[in-house]
């Protein structure tokens, strides 16, 4: 009986492929990407002020970010102990649920 061999590439020749294209598309697009617009971004000439609120706006946004993730992992937390909670009464004392 034939043994059968499939065609497809193991993960990591599939991964070294799309490092290569990607590396290649970055290579060949990077010129194009600065000479549009003259070098200055999608946000147009920048300067002192404009520096200073991108900066601003990081201050803010950080401690933000960093409060809104512990109050949903402090409700996560205390959803989980209260799951723990309602197993151990639920499997807790056996002579108390009753039954043979």
């Amino acid at each position: 009986m034939p043994v059968h061999r499939s065609r497809r590439l193991p993960a990591r020749h599939l991964l070294r492929r799309l490092v290569a294209l990607a590396l290649l598309a970055s290579l060949v697009l990077a010129p194009a990407a600065q000479a549009y617009n003259d070098g200055r971004g999608f946000y147009g000439a920048t300067n002192d002020k404009v520096v200073t609120n991108a900066g601003f706006l990081l201050i803010v946004f950080f401690p933000l970010f960093v409060f809104t993730m512990s109050m949903i992992q402090r409700a996560l937390d205390k959803r989980k102990e209260a799951r723990k909670a309602a197993q151990k009464a639920l499997v807790g004392n056996a002579h108390w649920r009753g039954g043979w």
